[in-house]
């Protein structure tokens, strides 16, 4: 991976969560620990330099010891004002994305990404079920700031659409594309907690 001299990973916990009767979703307890958590130790497998995005409850976050940044742009713009934010305080080459309400992704996902992002040397890449993408699961390098900071200037928030006009790869993971199972809903959560 010599095209990626530095590796850093955010964690996107700035939304409003409004399907989870506007609870703060990276704080949910799931299997006994913060959502969070769980990003946290999928992270702490590829890199050390992991920041929190977070635009509430920021003592609470900042208590997991790692860096909290709230987004720079207003009025909860989405997954890519949390990027971009990531991008504006790391010097790494090679940003490392993922949400925080997914509890089954591990380091060795997240390894893969990165893996097939330098073999391709993609400016991201980003996970494929074998149905669809899902734009919250990249390795993205963060030489894309100005293109995503015009992205957002112009009123666009579409993750999916912004990442369509980069040079992309997928990485695949259909053999095991329950690992994306994420926490929108109470139900959602109860569900994935009945699973063994």
């Amino acid at each position: 991976m010599d095209n990626q001299k530095v590796i850093a990973g955010v964690i996107l916990a700035g939304g409003l969560a409004r399907r989870m009767k506007n609870q703060d979703k990276g704080l949910v307890v799931y299997k006994g620990e913060p959502l969070i958590s769980y990003a946290i130790e999928a992270l702490s497998g590829v890199t050390e330099q992991i920041f929190i995005n977070a635009n509430r409850n920021l003592a609470v976050y900042q208590s997991f010891g790692l860096p909290v940044i709230t987004d720079l742009t207003a009025d909860f713009q989405g997954p890519l004002a949390g990027i971009l934010t990531a991008m504006v305080f790391t010097t790494a080459d090679v940003l490392v994305v993922v949400p925080c309400d997914s509890p089954l992704i591990k380091a060795e996902h997240l390894q893969k990404l990165l893996r097939r992002r330098a073999e391709t040397n993609a400016a991201v890449a980003v996970a494929f079920d074998g149905e669809r993408l899902h734009p919250v699961f990249l390795a993205i390098k963060t030489v894309l700031k100005s293109s995503l900071e015009t992205y957002l200037e112009n009123g666009h928030r579409k993750v999916e659409q912004w990442l369509k006009q980069q040079a992309m790869v997928l990485v695949d993971f259909s053999d095991q594309p329950s690992i994306f199972s994420n926490i929108n809903t109470l139900t959602d959560l109860e569900v994935l907690e009945a699973i063994k």
